[in-house]
């Protein structure tokens, strides 16, 4: 299977990915653990799908029955532009800045099921990009990808943490490539640079108080006290990632165009935002992943924005 290996991370490249690794289909453990007691501490906040289908998430062989391999893949998607710093304008997390990686990537890693069929009939698996239960960063830092740093985020040592993640649950064995180290070292960056403290402690992060989570996933009301902290950010948030020096050293230009930046989110109108008919969002974000807020979060987090400027509240850059 060496020969193969090598063959499947080579048309991974020519596929366009970033980076590439397989990791050995088996129970997460160590990292089951530390989801469970995340869960117990509710840090989940509504995401209910997580604990629901933490069982899945733990062993891919509750998936796929016959799992043998996670192929984890990894796309830069880092575009050298700077958020409006013009008045009245919110910022929005550099992932949403263009099309939808989950159709990206879902693509790509289709092509290279394919291809791998092609090389072996009897083969099936299952792509995830986001989308199902499986825990994707622990699964890059088993195949090598990069480390969970203190933030939560996936690092690399070639890209930061500028990647979208992607599997390929398979029915073969394959060369499986070593585990990443963690890079950390004693930075706590991301830990004191959260505005809403959301970084619990290095590696664990509270969603009820992240801003991402808030401004994303979040459904109904935002607690008067956290939303004054937001800093400008209507969609998204990258103040963790924006200070790691990792990133600071390491990000370079991606070369997928669909990831480039479309005008309205580098600089969204907040109070054009906040009054954003049915019509207009579904045109504005057709094909982005921003249509995970749902036009009734965007509005709020907008009007949210728009009330802590009001009442003096400092939200610049």
């Amino acid at each position: 299977m060496k020969t193969l290996t090598a063959e499947i991370k080579q048309r991974a490249t020519e596929l366009g990915f970033s980076k590439v690794g397989i990791a050995r289909a088996e129970h997460l453990s160590e990292e089951g653990e530390r989801l469970n007691e995340w869960l117990a501490r509710g840090f989940q906040a509504t995401m209910e799908w997580v604990s629901r289908n933490a069982e899945k998430r733990v062993d891919p062989r509750k998936v796929l029955p016959d799992a043998r391999s996670v192929i984890v893949v990894a796309l830069n998607y880092y575009t050298d532009f700077r958020h409006s710093t013009e008045e009245g304008t919110g910022r929005v997390s550099r992932y949403a800045w263009g099309d939808d990686y989950h159709d990206i990537l879902g693509e790509k890693l289709a092509e290279l099921l394919e291809f791998i069929k092609l090389k072996l009939p009897q083969v099936h698996g299952k792509v995830y990009v986001d989308t199902g239960p499986v825990m994707e960063k622990a699964w890059a830092q088993r195949a090598g990808i990069g480390w969970i740093g203190k933030h939560t985020n996936l690092i690399t040592q070639d890209y930061g943490s500028w990647v979208f993640l992607g599997e390929l649950i398979i029915n073969v064995e394959f060369e499986y490539d070593d585990p990443a180290t963690d890079h950390c070292g004693s930075c706590t960056l991301c830990v004191e640079a959260c505005p809403t403290e959301a970084i619990v402690e290095p590696y664990v992060l509270d969603s009820n108080r992240c801003i991402s989570y808030l401004t994303i996933e979040h459904r109904g009301e935002i607690a008067e006290e956290l939303g004054e902290r937001f800093d400008r950010w209507v969609y998204g948030c990258d103040i963790c990632q924006d200070v790691c020096p990792w990133n600071q050293r390491f990000s370079h230009p991606t070369i997928v165009e669909e990831f480039r930046p479309r005008a309205q989110t580098l600089a969204p109108s907040l109070a054009e935002w906040s009054e954003m008919s049915p019509k207009e969002f579904s045109e504005n974000f057709s094909r982005s992943s921003m249509k995970r807020t749902k036009r009734s979060g965007l509005t709020r987090n907008a009007k949210l924005l728009l009330s802590s400027t009001t009442s003096g509240t400092r939200i610049d850059n």
